[in-house]
C-alpha cells in the first residue's frame, strides 16, 4: 500500500529535498508541496494524503495553526491526516502545542534521510514518533514549566481500569508494546487491546496525545 504524503514548508530547497528523497521510496507517494500553512491546509483538502509533513515556523500561517485546522475539522470535512512537525529545534513550545492538537510526532529538519523516511512509514501506521528521547524531553520538560491540571483530565482517568492505567504509565514513559508486554508479563497482543481502549475512554487518538495526557493529569511526573 502507498503512502500517500504532502510537504508544508516554507523553503524551497527543503521541499525539493525531501519530496525527491521520499518519491525514491516504492511505498511513498509524493502528492503536493505548499509553502504555508494556509495552502498546506488547502492542499490537504485537495489531495486528501495521509502524512503532512508540516514545518512549525512559516509566513502567512504556521505550522501549528494548520495542524489544528487539519485535525479538527470543520463540519462536512471527513479527512484527516496524520500530521508529522518540522523544526530546526529540538525544544519548541510550538511543538508541545502541536502535540496537543493531535500531531503524531515530531522530527528535527537535520535528522538523516533514514530517519525522515522511517518517520513517515511510522506515522502513516498509526503510531505516533515517540522513540527518539528528544521527543519525551520535549513533552516532560514543558510539563514542567505549567501546573499540573486539575479536574477533567484526573477525573478522566477513573474510567480506566487498573490494569489500563498501568498501561498508560509505560506508554507515557515511552515504551513501546512489546517492551509493555515485557514489563507486565502479558501477550503483546493483550497490550495492543489496552491502548485501544484506553484511546478510546479517554478519546485520545494516539501515543502521543496518551503521553500529554498522562503527564498534564499529573498520572506521570516529568523526570520519572
Amino acid at each position: 500500500m502507498t503512502t500517500r504524503v504532502i510537504i508544508v514548508d516554507d523553503q524551497a530547497m527543503v521541499r525539493a529535498g525531501f519530496a525527491a528523497l521520499l518519491a525514491a521510496q516504492s511505498d511513498i507517494d509524493v502528492v503536493g508541496e505548499a509553502p504555508d500553512g494556509a495552502q498546506g491546509v488547502d492542499l490537504s483538502r485537495r489531495t486528501r494524503p495521509d502524512v503532512v509533513l508540516m514545518d512549525v515556523r512559516m509566513p502567512e500561517m504556521d505550522g501549528l495553526e494548520a495542524a489544528r485546522r487539519l485535525l479538527s475539522p470543520p463540519p462536512g470535512v471527513a479527512h484527516r491526516p496524520r500530521v508529522l512537525m518540522l523544526t530546526t529545534f529540538d525544544i519548541d513550545d510550538y511543538v508541545y502545542e502541536a502535540l496537543r492538537a493531535g500531531a503524531s510526532g515530531f522530527l528535527l529538519k537535520d535528522a538523516p534521510p533514514a530517519d525522515l523516511i522511517a518517520a513517515v512509514r511510522i506515522v502513516a501506521s498509526g503510531d505516533a514518533l515517540l522513540a527518539p528521547s528528544v521527543t519525551r524531553r520535549l513533552i516532560a520538560d514543558f510539563v514542567r514549566q505549567r501546573p499540573v491540571t486539575r479536574g477533567r483530565p484526573a477525573l478522566r482517568l477513573k474510567a480506566l481500569t487498573e490494569r489500563e492505567t498501568e498501561v498508560l504509565v509505560l506508554v507515557a514513559r515511552g515504551r513501546s508494546n512489546a517492551e509493555i508486554a515485557e514489563t507486565l508479563i502479558l501477550a503483546e497482543q493483550t497490550v495492543k487491546t489496552h491502548v485501544s481502549r484506553i484511546f478510546t475512554k479517554l478519546d485520545l487518538r494516539d501515543r502521543a496525545q496518551a503521553v500529554v495526557f498522562a503527564y498534564e493529569s499529573g498520572l506521570v511526573a516529568p523526570g520519572e
